[in-house]
């Protein structure tokens, strides 16, 4: 992981709170194939089985290792470019 430019990486930006409910939000940046990433996060804290009395480290760590692992379960899929008002080939 010499360069971080060639690796995607997470990074912990700030706890928010939106109608009552604490978030863990986190950056995601990296490159890879000639392919950009960006992309933000957001954990819903109450999903997570933590106790009140834990360290904000703890909670990160937590938040960021679910971000990660639902990341990794997610099936994109390429929006249909339609709406764009896109004349379609063929």
């Amino acid at each position: 992981m010499d360069d971080l430019a060639e690796n995607n990486v997470i990074k912990f930006t700030n706890i928010t709170m939106k109608k009552g409910i604490y978030y863990a939000n986190f950056k995601v940046k990296g490159t890879r194939n000639g392919v950009i990433t960006t992309a933000s996060i957001s954990v819903d804290i109450s999903a997570l089985e933590l106790h009140s009395g834990d360290t904000l480290e703890k909670i990160i760590e937590k938040s960021a290792e679910l971000a990660l692992r639902e990341i990794k379960k997610a099936d994109f899929r390429f929006d249909d470019m339609s709406y764009l008002g896109v004349a379609q080939l063929g």
